[in-house]
Formats: structure tokens, sequence, C-alpha cells
């Protein structure tokens, strides 16, 4: 019987020769990254501008970067997931460029959402929350999203944003009606620059959906709600009121909180431009002075065939049901990498699928460039040449699109050593963040796969080519694949 060999590791040992000799390569690859990365400008599309810009951070050499974070009232869909998986690129990239980034993502746990399913669930506040906040970073975690470096939730800054308040009251900004304390938008001149609309033409339905109270001018929004009823026991005392924020006040007062007045760049899905992020402006501005953000970054939408995944259609996919279906969260986040970060993404199970067998493809890869592993020096010409090509494109607004072709070219250039594969693979994935090297966990194999495996390699070893191919496409027929070795057949999922 022939001997199988079931897949358990990606990574396999190298011999100690070989370690030294890729460990001297990616030293030698951590150097030309050195020599390279100042030559090269990030351009970021800029929504307040409107074009792409080369990127000028406030304080050299460090990055602040603030984030719009999840509503923590429903399990994340992949919808949500998306515009983090793109957080996450750009986060990479700064750092990949030598930037210190210092990342702060809020937890909005208190809104008008929050509060009516507590009321309907019968539950309290932190217990509805801490259940979809655990959720979403499991998620996270399982994307290899990098955890931010703060992340304030917003029922623990309540002092910040009602000192914000104060200012904006103080300022004329801001007036109180019977429900709460309202921004009035005509104060503030530049009011819609980011997502270029003009005062004179918004109307009535120009406002974030949730805010349903009067107001003294149509798309007036709410920074401070009084204390009503059907808040239940969810409110906080202030010297204006008892109550609770508005969404956008809670943005503003963590965003600068944590990074300062004036900070380099804010993220968030395209949606929120208007009106959350305008409001977030109005608001900062008004009391500042100052200009509140350099680059606002905005993420595509997701799309099903049938239209927009939302919670209310009752179409929504999450994390959980892609593993259902035996594709791994890693296969998702590959798939979003294979459309720009602003172009909208246009879910099937079917690019999923491709996304998938591409990316076991390059594991694959992985597998036979390291059972051939060379020892010999490395070629700084040529890898140097792979290594500028990388970086000219993440550094074109984050172009994962062509990176992930630019891997695929890599992979198959005669030019390049294996060792020198290996070593840029290593190194262009920590922009990518797919784990690629990463060991697997073992597979259980089932018999009546095992004797499929054992009739190929007997129809191989008697020369049965047709019978073997045909074995083989059963095989893949049923989810396994096999790889012919020196130790003999390896059988994989597919």
């Amino acid at each position: 019987m022939p001997k199988l060999t079931e897949k358990k590791k990606t990574s396999q040992k190298l011999p100690k020769e070989a370690r030294n000799s890729l460990n001297k390569r990616q030293e030698e690859i951590k150097q030309l990254s050195k020599a390279t990365e100042k030559k090269e400008l990030i351009y970021l599309y800029n929504t307040l501008t409107r074009k792409k810009q080369p990127f000028k951070p406030i304080q050299k050499g460090k990055v602040g970067v603030y984030s719009c974070g999840p509503t923590v009232y429903d399990y994340a869909h992949i919808g949500n997931l998306r515009t983090y998986i793109f957080n996450d690129i750009l986060k990479r990239v700064l750092a990949y460029n030598g930037y210190e980034v210092k990342h702060v993502m809020n937890i909005t746990d208190v809104d008008d959402k929050i509060i009516k399913k507590v009321q309907e669930e019968k539950i309290f506040l932190q217990e509805l929350t801490h259940k979809y906040e655990t959720s979403f970073f499991n998620d996270s975690a399982e994307l290899n999203i990098v955890t931010p470096d703060i992340k304030p939730r917003a029922t623990e800054h309540i002092h910040e944003m009602a000192e914000l308040i104060k200012k904006l009251l103080k300022k004329g900004y801001a007036y109180k009606t019977d429900d709460g304390i309202y921004y009035s938008i005509s104060k503030f001149k530049k009011y819609g620059k980011l997502s270029n609309l003009k005062l004179k033409n918004l109307k009535a339905t120009s406002r974030i959906e949730a805010d349903t109270y009067e107001k003294e001018q149509a798309n007036d929004f709410a920074l401070w709600k009084f204390f009503q009823e059907k808040d239940g026991n969810i409110s906080w005392n202030t010297e204006f009121g008892k109550g609770r924020p508005g969404w956008h006040i809670e943005c503003s007062a963590m965003s600068m909180r944590y990074l300062g007045e004036h900070f380099d760049i804010h993220t968030g899905a395209v949606d929120l431009a208007f009106p959350h992020h305008e409001n977030e402006i109005a608001q900062s501005e008004a009391a500042t002075g100052k200009k509140f953000v350099n680059y606002w970054l905005h993420a595509g939408f997701l799309k099903l065939a049938e239209g927009k995944m939302s919670k209310s259609l009752g179409n929504i996919i999450t994390l959980q049901i892609l593993k259902d279906k035996n594709f791994e969260p890693l296969h998702y986040r590959y798939l979003c990498l294979t459309t720009h970060y602003r172009d909208e993404l246009a879910f099937t199970f079917e690019n999923l699928q491709n996304a998938k067998n591409s990316y076991n493809s390059i594991k694959n890869k992985i597998k036979e460039i390291k059972r051939n592993m060379d020892i010999t020096g490395i070629r700084s010409q040529e890898v140097q040449k792979s290594k500028q090509e990388f970086l000219r494109v993440i550094n074109n607004d984050l172009d994962m699109p062509k990176a992930i072709a630019l891997l695929h070219a890599m992979l198959k250039n005669e030019n390049l050593k294996n060792s020198e594969k290996y070593a840029l693979l290593l190194d262009f994935d920590k922009v990518f963040g797919l784990q690629l090297d990463k060991e697997e966990k073992p597979i259980t194999v089932p018999d009546e796969i095992k004797k499929i495996v054992e009739d190929r390699e007997k129809s191989r070893k008697a020369g049965m080519w047709q019978v073997a191919d045909s074995l083989r496409e059963k095989l893949r027929e049923k989810g396994y694949a096999v790889d012919d070795t020196e130790k003999g057949p390896e059988i994989r999922k597919v």
C-alpha cells in the first residue's frame, strides 16, 4: 500500500542551513525596505478634496487615524466587515512605509437602535452591547484585522461629550429645546464641504434617520437628547439636563480625546460621509476653531445580486454563514482585496469560491517553494525591482487588486529563486494580512477519500494515466485534491 501523507501544516520545517539563508535574505529585504520606502509617496483619495493627494502627516513619522467603529446591537455582516478590512489595510500600508500609527476606533454602545433592542429584549444595556462587541472582535480576529490601539466606548466618554456640547452652546452653534440640545447647521458656513452639499439645497429628508425630534431647522441634529420614558434607565445627568448623547457628538468627542483637535486621517463606510462625518466636522471645527481632519477616506458598499445588504431587508450574511458553507474568513479577506476599497464589491458565492481557489493556489505554491528551497545568495537587483513595484502599487491609494496581481506574477517569476520568492511573499503579506504561511489545522480524511488516493497511486505506478486523471477529478468533485511529492501523495481540502 502506498504511503499517504495527510496535509497537516503549510509551514514545513526547513533544514538549518536553509533557515539561516532565509533569515539572511529576509534581513536583506528589510534593508531594501529602508532604502526604498522614502522614495515613494503615499497617495490617498481624499473625500474632502475629491481627488488623490500625497499624504503628508502632521507630525513627521507619525500618523493619527480614527475609524468609526461598530454599533453593537447586532452581529456584524460581511458588508460591515469589509470596511474594517479596509481600515486594516490602510494601517498596514502606513506601517509598511515606516510610519508609527496610532489607531483609534470607537464602539457605539448607546444610540436609538441599541435602546430599542434593549427594550425589546428586556435586558440591560451592557448585557446587549457586550455580547455583540465580543462577537465583532472575534470576527475581526478571524479576519486577521490588527486590533486598534485604543477602543473607546461611547458610554465611557459622556463627560467629554458634555464638555464639547457646553463649548458649542457658549459659542452659539447649539441651542436648547424642550426635548434636547441641537446643532444649528446654518451657523456653520462651511457645512456640506465634505459631501459637496449646499445649505440652501438641503431638505428635511437629508438628515440622519434616527433623529425624529422637532428642530428649529429641518436638518439641525441632536447633540443631546433629554430623557424620555422610552429610554428606560439609559441616561446620564449633566448640568444641562438628564439624557443621552446624539450619535454624531460621540465620534467628535472620542476622536479629539485621543488624537487631538486636529489629526491626520478619518475613515468609515461611504454612507457615513453624510450626515455623520459632515456633522462631525461641523461640531468639531465650530468648537475648536481648527481644521478637524486632513484626510477623509471612505470604503465602498458591498452589494448582493438583489441589491444592498441590510438588516431591515433580512438579507444579511455574517462571517458564521460563510464558515457554515465551508469558507474560511481569510477567503473573504482575499476577496475584499481583489476589489479596490472605493469600488462597489459585488458579492456572490461564486466570486467567493473563485477567491478561495486563488487563495489556496497561493498556499500550494508556497508548499512547492518550501519543498524546493535553495540556499544560495540573494540577487538584490531582481528582489529590489519586485519590492519597489509592490511599494509603488500599494502607495497608489491602496491598490490591492494590482498588488495581488503582482504577488501572483512574482511567484511565477523565473528570475527569482525560491528563497527570494518566499522572503518577498512574507514581506508582502505584512500588507495583505492573509497569513499565507500560517500553519493549518490537521484535517481528517475519510476512508473513502484515502481509498481513491490509493487507487490513483497504483494507477500512476502502472502507467495508467487516464485512470489516474479521472480519479484526481473524482477527488476534486468530493472537495479534495492530492499533491504528488517525494514523500508520497499529500491530501488537502479544496
